[in-house]
């Protein structure tokens, strides 16, 4: 199983690790895309005002202009404690034993919009850039990565693909049709039985299965594996619309 997240606006700064190395992350076939995109966020950062405009940034985060500037040369930490906010607060990496944190990092990528879906361990720099942003210099992001993204999870080949990333993660590279897929979408249900989707418990909720997921290591081939393991480990999952499995919170 492959379980894909979206990223988080928000990181931790720093970092202890070599800088970074596009042709070492997941997915190598998407060093083209990679190394096009972060050539264009290293040239637009040599305009502070430009690049600060580009990516709409407010002025207490102008500095991570400088943080793009330093793409290539900053220090790196691995994805999955590179970003923080509800999702990977909940999902809180840092506290899982080397096993779970090996689960991670076979089983769990992260869509980020400058290098496309990395493993959760790859090492990566901070670093400012959204889904939706338009960058000067390359073209629209969802023409850089939609179909180099699905090209190269279907060389992956994964027997199963857990979708958690937000609507605007899976435009940047959908899944493949032929590779079975399921995507969670969180809701409650009310006294007459129907379901609502949920905003902020969304996020902390995703984060919370993942780390169940890290914790049990189950071995789960598609979404009845997926259902199983859930109703035997305290989480509700049915299937919703096709494609869709809703995790009732």
């Amino acid at each position: 199983m492959l379980v894909l997240l979206p990223p988080s606006e928000t990181k931790r700064p720093g970092g202890e690790g070599a800088p970074l190395d596009l042709g070492a992350l997941a997915l190598p076939a998407l060093r083209s895309p990679r190394e096009a995109v972060v050539d264009a966020l290293v040239a637009l950062s040599a305009d502070e005002d430009e690049a600060a405009r580009v990516l709409k940034l407010s002025a207490k985060r102008r500095h991570e202009v400088a943080d793009n500037a330093a793409l290539r040369t900053a220090a790196t930490m691995p994805a999955v404690d590179r970003y923080t906010g509800v999702l990977f607060d909940a999902l809180d990496a840092g506290t899982l034993d080397a096993a779970a944190r090996s689960w991670l990092g076979e089983h769990v990528g992260i869509h980020s919009a400058p290098f496309g879906p990395v493993a959760a361990l790859d090492p990566i720099p901070a670093y400012r850039l959204a889904a939706g942003t338009s960058l000067p210099g390359v073209p629209a992001l969802r023409r850089v990565w939609a179909a180099a993204v699905t090209e190269a999870l279907r060389a992956e080949a994964p027997a199963f693909v857990l979708d958690l990333r937000s609507e605007a993660y899976v435009a940047l590279g959908p899944v493949p049709a032929d590779v079975p897929t399921a995507y969670v979408r969180v809701v409650t249900a009310g006294e007459s039985g129907a379901v609502r989707a949920l905003n902020h418990f969304n996020k902390h909720a995703k984060g919370e299965l993942v780390r169940a997921l890290a914790q049990s290591r189950p071995d789960i081939e598609g979404l009845d594996d997926l259902v199983a393991w859930a109703g035997a480990s305290g989480w509700t999952m049915r299937p919703g619309a096709p494609g869709e499995v809703n995790l009732v919170v």
